[in-house]
Order: C-alpha cells, then sequence, then structure tokens
C-alpha cells in the first residue's frame, strides 16, 4: 500500500486537536458568513432569538459535547421550540449513538428527527476509488465530504423541511463544538448568521452553546443532570460518532476496531483495495491500533 501520497491542504495536528477530545460530529462552520459575535453576546441573541419564536436545532451525535449542549440550551429554551436531530451514519457510527440522542430528546419533551444520506461512507470511498482512482479516495481534512455529504447536507434537508411545514421562519441551529478542542475551533465564534442557509424568507443563526466549556466542564454538566453518557466512554473513547475516523486519536480507533470487528475488518479491506489510508496520520489502521485487519 502507498501511504506516501499526500492528502493536500491537510491542517495540523494543533488545528484537528488529534490526540484530544476531537472534532464532534456538529462541523458546521460557524463562522462561515454574515456578523458574528463573541463572549456572553451569544447568549442575549440566542434568548431574543428564543423569545421571537425561533425553533433551536440541537445537533445531537449521541456524544458527550451534544449532551452537555442540549443541557445547556434546554436551560435557556422550553422543549415546545426545540427540535433535536441526529445525522445517523449508519453502520459507520457507534452502535447505539442513534439511540442515545433520541432518549435524551424524549426524557426532556423535545422531537426528535433522523437524517440520513442516500449513500453510505465505505460506499462513497468505493466511488470516490472508482470515479478517480488516481487520488486519495478517504475523505481528508481540506476535502471532509464525509461531513459535506453524510451530516450537514441531510440535516439542513430535514430541517428546512421539518420548518417549512410548520411556517417556521427563524432558525437557530446549535452545535457542540468547543474552543478546548483545537486552536481552529477556538477561532469560531459562538454566534454567527448563517445567509446560505436563510432562505425564502427564514432567518438562520449558528450557535455554539459550550463553545467556553472545558472538557471536564461538559463532563460535570452531564454529571449534574443525572444523565449517564454513551457507553463507548467507559471503554475509555475520548470522542464518539464514526467508530473510525480520520481525525480519531489511537485509543479510540483501537476501541472501535475490538468492538467492532467486522466493520473493522472492511475499512481494513477497504484501505487496501485502494491504495490510501483513511487515517490523516497516512499510517495503514492495523499499524495504528496493533489489531491485524
Amino acid at each position: 500500500m502507498d501511504r506516501q501520497i499526500g492528502r493536500g491542504g491537510e491542517a495540523s495536528m494543533d488545528d484537528i486537536g488529534i490526540g484530544g477530545i476531537g472534532i464532534s460530529m456538529d462541523t458546521e462552520d460557524a463562522s462561515a458568513s454574515g456578523a458574528v459575535s463573541a463572549g456572553g453576546d451569544a447568549l442575549s441573541l440566542a434568548l431574543a432569538e428564543r423569545d421571537a419564536g425561533a425553533l433551536f436545532v440541537v445537533n445531537h451525535s449521541g456524544g458527550k459535547d451534544s449532551q452537555a449542549m442540549m443541557i445547556h440550551v434546554l436551560e435557556h429554551v422550553p422543549a415546545s421550540q426545540v427540535l433535536v436531530v441526529h445525522a445517523t451514519l449508519g453502520e459507520s457510527e457507534w452502535p447505539g449513538a442513534l439511540e442515545h440522542a433520541r432518549e435524551q430528546a424524549e426524557a426532556a419533551g423535545a422531537p426528535f428527527l433522523v437524517a440520513q444520506a442516500g449513500k453510505t461512507f465505505l460506499g462513497m470511498v468505493e466511488k470516490r476509488r472508482a470515479d478517480r482512482p488516481e487520488v486519495p479516495s478517504w475523505p481528508s481534512a481540506s476535502t471532509r465530504q464525509c461531513t459535506s455529504d453524510l451530516k450537514r447536507g441531510p440535516v439542513t434537508r430535514e430541517v428546512r423541511r421539518y420548518a417549512s411545514a410548520r411556517g417556521i421562519d427563524r432558525i437557530v441551529n446549535c452545535m457542540g463544538m468547543r474552543a478546548a478542542e483545537s486552536s481552529a475551533r477556538a477561532r469560531k465564534r459562538p454566534w454567527a448568521e448563517h445567509a446560505a442557509h436563510g432562505v425564502a424568507g427564514r432567518s438562520w443563526h449558528d450557535w455554539l452553546p459550550i463553545h467556553a466549556l472545558s472538557t471536564a466542564e461538559v463532563l460535570a454538566t452531564v454529571h449534574a443532570a443525572g444523565q449517564a453518557l454513551h457507553p463507548a466512554y467507559a471503554l475509555g473513547n475520548e470522542r464518539l460518532s464514526c467508530v473510525f475516523c480520520l481525525f480519531g486519536s489511537a485509543g479510540d480507533l483501537r476501541n472501535g476496531a475490538l468492538h467492532n470487528p467486522e466493520l473493522y475488518a472492511r475499512y481494513v479491506e477497504m484501505e487496501r483495495r485502494t491504495g490510501y489510508t483513511l487515517h490523516m496520520s497516512r499510517k495503514a489502521l492495523p499499524e495504528i491500533t496493533g489489531v491485524p485487519g
């Protein structure tokens, strides 16, 4: 396998938080467009949107950051104005992630939607290999097709559909990204207008409610609410969403391999078939995890 072929434009390890609590499923760029606001102004702006009747969309991966973020949102916004959305990755996400998100939504009395793409992660890799064998088949930090096609796109589609059916014209899109995760995320603003999504007379703002929280504060928030984390954290996982992620720490990838052996074998085989590697380190999965494929 040629693992020397560059992915091009890779973020640095510090930028993406390798080895720490990594990139969460909630990956919309909160500073993509429009006016932004930092610090405590974000909550004031969110409360103004609440009072104007906005729908608060909680993007919930099933992970700890999503969980703490939803707890925080519900401290300020009634469940009647909250919609919980889970972008399912099917076989590629940790078993029970969808159910964990749904349980928190049901406990809060908030509606729950599942957003799903019309393709799978491995199917996407296979198609890229077939269409463009001369370029890396797997997503990279600079070409995160997994985020745009499997998460952001389906969530945006479902939220627009939900809002249109109910005549909702104000949306606050809540995501669990935190400054402590990486230097790139530290540069994000906790409040931004997202004009590209605010079409057909609809306003759309992105809000990062727990942007200032540390990992310890996230865990304390979940504990104080009397909630349990997804079981993968008890195995030692630092983050949760995809079982095997290009940003994943060695420990998370090893846990994924040990507890999802059939899926792991398919990923290892796909690396062999494409001649490229999943992880941004350019190391093959067995080399990272110590688990044969």
